[in-house]
């Protein structure tokens, strides 16, 4: 399982992670001499009751929050560090609004420098935190007293941590695998590494593995988990993986290392947007934003789906400049290029949309779409209409297991052949007009003995 910290710069993120892990996540020699946190940084962390979770150490600086929406992705719970002598800061809105969006089950809040402020004053900024998490619908949230110089409080926040990241569903590992890559590197005798959080599903060494969105195929040397040798990543972990006949130049940042050969990358999806109700109002058609997906960064334009009330969700087509590596229910945040701010995000429906008109739909319907794949299943069904809907394609399509594609294809209700799946819909469309031909075709020739299936192929516009 992963945690990852999210809050305003100098609140005392990389303290706390140190103070709780033993390990310093600053790692570049920049960040000891500027004394902030400019990259990820990472540390293992063991707690009662859980074992040994990944922690993931992010900047602060609105500078960098394109590396914290990396760092974000991903985890299973956001640590919010809130420094007691200053109280909730811009940076601690973004983060929070970045998370939320993100929708990442379980919250922490750690007020760290406690030490520095007294009672009075602690109670204070107890109070504005508790409205913040309120007014974001997250009042549950706990929130942790902690100092990392005195290191008063910190077995109570290792207990909560614990506690909440004991209620937090574990990945499944009969999934797909995929690991966006947040870092590339060589290591003398060994060559090109990446580091990742494991998304989904589990590789083992020697395996082959894609490099997307450029294809490229390599063979897994070695995997390392927190730090020790390991023969599998499994999903929920951090893992760093040594890739052979790969030269560094070839992986970076943005890439996602899949363990399916099929999964292709995509410059089109559809997808449940939400903004924010400040800028949607005067947001220009097809205006172009940054997307973040994973540990990717990329151009984006959107297409809304009729007229969406500022801050409501809406259908949207997404066009973007480069790749991405999709799956239905994947999230994603969206972003100003300038001025740099945070505007929304969304939930992906159909990583491999069609151009076609976009209808609004109701409330209810885009409540299921973006938590059901069985929904997104009949959505994509739809889309694909005639054409079929490619069965090995379901699990990116509609997010699921394989396993759990199997089971959708067989309760869908629709008509299945070889390798397509076809909504009934369609199909009955389909023999409407080929009766329709079959009967013209009878009328203007009674004396054949039936219809050329080449003429009806033609007809049709098989």
């Amino acid at each position: 399982m992963i945690i990852g910290t999210a809050g305003h710069i100098d609140h005392g993120k990389t303290a706390l992670v140190k103070a709780l892990t033993g390990i310093d996540a600053d790692r570049l020699p920049e960040e000891k001499r500027r004394g902030i946190t400019i990259d990820l940084g990472f540390a293992p962390l063991t707690l009662d009751g859980i074992g040994v979770v990944g922690v993931v150490d992010v900047p602060g600086h609105e500078d960098f929050v394109r590396s914290m929406l990396v760092g974000a992705s991903g985890i299973d719970l956001g640590l919010v560090v809130v420094a007691a002598d200053e109280g909730v800061m811009p940076q601690t809105r973004e983060h929070l609004l970045i998370l939320e969006l993100l929708q990442i089950p379980r919250l922490v809040v750690a007020l760290t420098k406690s030490d520095l402020v007294d009672r009075d004053w602690l109670e204070l900024v107890t109070a504005d935190v508790s409205a913040l998490l309120s007014e974001r619908g997250l009042k549950s949230t706990p929130i942790v007293n902690c100092s990392s110089r005195t290191g008063a409080g910190l077995d109570e926040l290792r207990k909560t941590l614990a506690v909440e990241l004991g209620q937090t569903a574990r990945r499944t590992h009969d999934d797909l695998f995929r690991m966006p890559v947040d870092r590339a590197f060589t290591v003398k005798g060994t060559g090109t590494v990446v580091t990742g959080t494991v998304w989904s599903g589990e590789l083992a060494v020697d395996s082959v593995v894609t490099i997307q969105p450029a294809g490229t195929q390599s063979r897994v040397r070695r995997i390392e988990q927190h730090g020790s040798p390991s023969t599998e990543a499994t999903a929920g972990s951090r893992a760093a993986i040594a890739l052979a006949s790969i030269e560094v130049s070839e992986v970076s940042r943005g890439c996602v290392l899949v363990g399916e050969p099929s999964w292709r990358p995509t410059t089109q999806f559809e997808a449940v947007i939400t903004l924010d109700p400040d800028i949607a109002t005067n947001l220009s058609a097809r205006a172009r934003l940054r997307l973040h997906a994973g540990s990717s960064e990329v151009g984006a334009r959107l297409v809304l789906a009729g007229s969406s009330e500022a801050g409501t969700r809406s259908i949207a087509r997404v066009s973007t400049d480069e790749p991405l590596t999709l799956r239905g229910g994947d999230r994603f945040v969206l972003r100003l290029p300038a001025p740099l701010r945070t505007i929304g995000g969304g939930v992906v429906i159909d990583p491999y949309a069609r151009r076609r008109s976009l209808a609004s739909v109701s409330r209810g319907q885009i409540d299921e779409l973006t938590v059901s794949a069985r929904s997104r299943l009949a959505w994509a069904l739809d889309a694909e209409a005639q054409r079929g809907l490619t069965i090995a394609d379901i699990p990116f399509r509609a997010g699921c297991t394989p396993a759990e594609a199997h089971i959708m294809v067989e309760s869908a209700g629709a008509f299945s052949d070889t390798h397509n799946l076809f909504a009934l819909r369609a199909v009955e469309q389909v023999m409407a007009s080929v009766r329709r031909i079959v009967a013209e075709y009878e009328i203007k020739s009674p004396l054949n003995p039936g219809i050329p299936a080449r003429t009806l192929r033609r007809f049709a516009g098989a």
